[in-house]
């Protein structure tokens, strides 16, 4: 007889927690983390010139900011789950661009990039719909740990694929992105808790800039997020070419790029660091270092071997950033305006995406590509500047500070 309860079970929508959406997190850095590496090596060979790499990634982040900044307003006629699968199936499309090479690699890469804003609003809609402000900072440790492998994998399985058959790496890709696509699905996340038809008309997307431009703490943590995210454009981008220009070869990025993202393993004893102190001290922490190991690198840029070793220290770092580096911008978002900061929030990566290869362009009119990496040096000491803005206990529960008022009262004399 035909068991009634399984069929409840499977109608039943899995629980959103923070375990699930780090399993989506950690498919989605398949599909990138096998291309992390495997794009801008292709570019290079398609056009063999550093600053024309550096105009075709500037050119796709303009259009890839616009239309990020025209997802709300999308949102508001395509349901947030279609929204995911539009995502999930650009990245399918730009690998196919890519398979057939030539001038289509950089539509592909435009693709690519288009499909990565979509999928990181929905997915951080969503997390903001489903997750707890307390459960913010182990939902960001727990996404990251998923995303190890992925990453630790991807950059040099992805050079050595494309060696061995040039669309290797792309199909590996899609398979990746289907996956993704497919396990959204069985999650029956639907449109988030709080969507809901709209009554009025569409307003018009500069508006929501407007109030994020209002909110001091929300302009603060975007360029965080926009200067961390220019730190590994620079690391993932230019650091291969750098590379290949001083003779080491086209593996050595990859294989750099793969043993960083090995520490991503480490996030839960990152994470710990932090809650022993705060946030803001996280932050510092990060931006410092990373200032200090890109400028050095350009010191050492004569001896190529000892500046890559300098840059994988700040990439460590790097990665303290991508746990204590969105948070302050999270923690700030108001529950009404979830998916119009979701969106303002996603554009770090196009603004990076603009602002990296605009400014390498510009160096490099001028100085030899090491250059770049002290370029990267001063924002990255501009935003340890103003991190020391931020609150001393910024991700700190309320009753935790309570606690800490109460004792500092009870003991006047220390």
């Amino acid at each position: 007889m035909f068991d009634r309860s399984l069929t409840l079970r499977l109608r039943r929508a899995p629980a959103a927690d923070v375990q699930r959406f780090a399993l989506l997190s950690g498919i989605e850095s398949m599909v990138r983390g096998m291309l992390v590496t495997v794009m801008p090596l292709s570019i290079y060979r398609a056009f063999p010139d550093t600053g024309t790499v550096s105009l075709i990634y500037f050119s796709v982040g303009v259009i890839s900011l616009a239309t990020g900044l025209m997802l709300p307003r999308l949102a508001r006629y395509i349901p947030r789950r279609w929204m995911f699968t539009l995502g999930a199936g650009l990245f399918v499309l730009g690998n196919c661009l890519a398979i057939i090479g030539g001038n289509l690699l950089a539509l592909g890469l435009l693709c690519n990039t288009i499909a990565t804003v979509t999928v990181f609003l929905c997915l951080n809609a969503y997390v903001l719909d489903y997750i707890a402000k307390a459960e913010l900072g182990r939902s960001e440790t727990l996404r990251m740990f998923y995303s190890a492998l992925a990453w630790t994998v991807g950059p040099v399985t992805g050079v050595w694929l494309l060696d061995l058959w040039q669309p290797a790496p792309f199909v590996v890709s899609i398979a990746a992105a289907l996956v993704l696509l497919a396990v959204f699905w069985i999650m029956r996340l639907g449109n988030g808790k709080i969507i809901s038809k709209a009554r009025t008309p569409a307003a018009n997307p500069l508006s929501f800039i407007g109030r994020f431009f209002a909110q001091p703490r929300l302009i603060a943590g975007w360029l965080f997020a926009v200067i961390r995210s220019c730190g590994w454009w620079v690391y993932v981008v230019y650091l291969p070419i750098f590379a290949v220009e001083a003779g080491l070869g086209d593996k050595i990025g990859g294989t750099l790029l793969s043993m960083t993202n090995a520490l991503l393993f480490t996030t839960p004893l990152m994470l710990r660091w932090m809650q022993r102190r705060t946030v803001r001290t996280a932050v510092r922490t990060g931006f410092f270092v990373c200032g200090t190991t890109f400028i050095l690198a350009t010191m050492a840029s004569s001896v190529p071997f000892i500046a890559l070793a300098i840059l994988f220290i700040g990439s460590v770092f790097l990665i303290l950033l991508d746990i204590a580096g969105g948070l302050p911008f999270l923690l700030a978002v108001k529950p009404s305006e979830r998916t119009e900061m979701s969106a303002v929030y996603s554009s770090f990566r196009d603004v990076s995406g603009i602002a990296t290869p605009g400014v390498a362009w510009l160096v490099l009119l001028a100085f030899p590509l090491s250059g770049v990496f002290a370029a990267i040096g001063v924002a990255l000491f501009g935003a340890w500047a103003l991190a020391g803005r931020q609150h001393p206990q910024i991700g700190i529960l309320a009753s935790d500070r309570v606690r800490q008022r109460s004792s500092t009262v009870s003991t006047p004399g220390e």
